[in-house]
């Protein structure tokens, strides 16, 4: 294991059973860690894409989230498709089929984005919700406590891909809806909200992903084109867990 500071947070190089187990053991510790905090949830929010889908199924094998770890914990996802939960290309849809299912989790506990109402009022029924999930006392500038986030192969994380509008003026809001060229509308954490999370946590695996990391943590700051740059300005909250392949270029 090795571990550097980056002008975009601390970077981990591992195998891939110790990057899941660090990234499940930081959710074991974030719900003890907010329980003193009266009325409201941890909340924790996972990304989409392959890897999640691997952890997820690696966490219920291992049993790496014990139930008294997450007992004040709300489960919900950084990004959405407008698509019903059963749909395959739903990120919250396999979240609730490959890990809270089998972990019993409450349905009171999971959170996904309301896919049913059209897109803006998604948006907005869903920052209401994560409000109301804060309780009293509620501070207003965190997002999630701990948020996932991936990296796509445009440099892309959540919904935020290159040229997306949200770059430059979410509004202050923390979730959004935005139509995405090519892809139909989506709903995600804006940059306003990566800035309001507790923790991020990058997962990059993969010989697939050197180029791309490569460009992000050692090229120019161009976060239009790169939008997983905009994590530079809350990099003291930023941790990548990267493997050995996606390192290689480094």
């Amino acid at each position: 294991m090795t571990e550097t500071t980056t002008d975009y947070g601390r970077l981990i190089v591992d195998e891939k059973a110790a990057l899941f187990a660090r990234a499940a053991s930081l959710i074991a510790a974030a719900g003890p860690a907010t329980a003193n905090r009266a009325g409201q949830a941890c909340t924790v929010a996972f990304s989409g894409g392959s890897t999640p889908q691997e952890w997820y199924r690696w966490c219920v094998v291992q049993q790496a989230l014990p139930a008294a770890a997450t007992a004040n914990t709300c489960f919900t996802v950084s990004d959405e498709r407008c698509v019903p939960l059963a749909d395959p290309q739903s990120n919250f849809g396999h979240a609730d089929r490959l890990l809270l299912t089998p972990l019993k989790i409450s349905p009171e506990r999971r959170q996904p984005w309301p896919v049913t109402l059209e897109p803006a009022g998604a948006a907005a029924n869903y920052r209401a919700t994560l409000r109301a999930l804060a309780g009293a006392g509620h501070n207003r500038e965190r997002a999630y406590d701990v948020c996932f986030l991936g990296m796509g192969d445009d440099g892309h994380t959540a919904s935020l891909f290159p040229g997306s509008p949200l770059l430059h003026a979410d509004g202050g809001d923390f979730f959004a809806a935005v139509e995405v060229p090519g892809k139909g509308w989506r709903l995600t954490i804006t940059p306003s909200g990566l800035g309001a999370c507790g923790q991020i946590i990058v997962l990059a695996l993969g010989a697939n992903k050197a180029d791309m990391l490569h460009r992000v943590l050692s090229g120019p700051y161009d976060p239009s084109t790169l939008p997983i740059q905009i994590l530079r300005s809350c990099a003291d909250r930023v941790l990548w867990l990267v493997d050995g392949a996606a390192a290689s270029k480094l």
